[in-house]
């Protein structure tokens, strides 16, 4: 049976209903599209979230060390996930639960470098050289030559933003970061492949559970009872929502729907984002070359998202 919209009407031959059905297709193209920048918003909000979370973490060092801010991040972060999820703990298998080992290390890893490289040198520098290894993921993964040219305008904003002044940081520092840069690129190919094994953030749960639990001891070690302060503890809860529940789940949301190479060229946004962290929070100043090098990064972002959904919009061949 015809459907009812391709009914010729009594009078000129009209097509019934042709233009409702066309705003309806228009209305669904524009949903189309909106949901697939979706993810990318959820990368914003979370590289928002996690690099405001790092200048409060700055603020809290002093209390209790760098060790401490990670101890306290992870294990505050893996409660309250644990308590809002309930993951359940059957019916998975071997490779599963190695997924969920190899992204909890690779949490427990990326926070504890990076927070002893800030502790060694400044927060934008150590951001900045941190964004290597997601960077370096994005060229190796992708099999298109034009995410090689977003990832070159984004290393050299990330240059930029460095003042040319690697030469002169604290060589553990640096090394820390670059550390943390590794392990950062090994997080996003195990959040994506934990989002596709677990449910909703249940996978992220778990892992940061275990991430938890391998910093707990060198956060001890280092701060014994600070860890427990009032004051502390609340300062340290902040962090943990805003440098890993938040920001983590929003990328694990967003893993599902984004190719890991585009994710790690939008990571290119963090030392923008740390930038302004620092001068909103830290008081830290910007100038001009720090304006500039904000601009690349975020011209790399954009040309990778909008290549990615212009290749997923492309036509295919017509029909005769």
């Amino acid at each position: 049976m015809e459907s009812p919209v391709k009914e010729a009407a009594p009078t000129g031959g009209a097509v019934v209903g042709a233009e409702p059905m066309a705003a309806v297709r228009g209305a669904r193209a524009r949903g189309i599209a909106g949901h697939r920048f979706a993810p990318v918003a959820l990368v914003v909000a979370g590289g928002l979230s996690v690099q405001f979370g790092s200048a409060v973490a700055v603020l809290l060092m002093p209390r209790t060390g760098a060790l401490g801010v990670v101890t306290l991040r992870l294990a505050l972060a893996a409660a309250v996930l644990l308590i809002v999820c309930r993951p359940k703990v059957r019916g998975y298998g071997r490779a599963d639960w190695g997924t969920v080992v190899a992204f909890g290390t690779a949490m427990a890893g990326m926070n504890t470098l990076f927070y002893l490289a800030v502790d060694r040198i400044p927060l934008g520098a150590a951001v900045t050289l941190e964004v290597l290894g997601p960077l370096a993921l994005s060229v190796i993964a992708s099999r298109r030559l034009v995410n090689l040219l977003w990832a070159g305008l984004a290393l050299g904003g990330v240059v930029l933003l460095s003042g040319g002044g690697f030469d002169r940081l604290d060589p553990a520092g640096a090394g820390l970061a670059l550390g943390a840069g590794a392990m950062w690129a090994t997080y996003i190919v195990f959040s994506a492949r934990t989002g596709r094994r677990f449910p909703q953030a249940d996978g992220l749960a778990l892992a940061m559970g275990f991430g938890a639990i391998l910093t707990l001891p060198l956060g001890i070690l280092e701060s014994g009872d600070r860890l427990l302060v009032p004051s502390t503890l609340g300062l340290g809860l902040g962090v943990a929502l805003m440098s890993s529940v938040l920001p983590y789940t929003l990328e694990l949301l967003a893993l599902r729907r984004l190719p890991a190479p585009t994710f790690a060229i939008l990571m290119s946004l963090e030392p923008a984002i740390a930038a302004a962290a620092g001068f909103l929070v830290l008081h830290q100043s910007l100038v001009l070359t720090d304006a500039l090098a904000i601009a690349l990064v975020i011209a790399a972002s954009m040309g990778a998202v909008r290549s990615q959904i212009g290749r997923r919009e492309k036509p295919g061949p017509s029909g005769p």
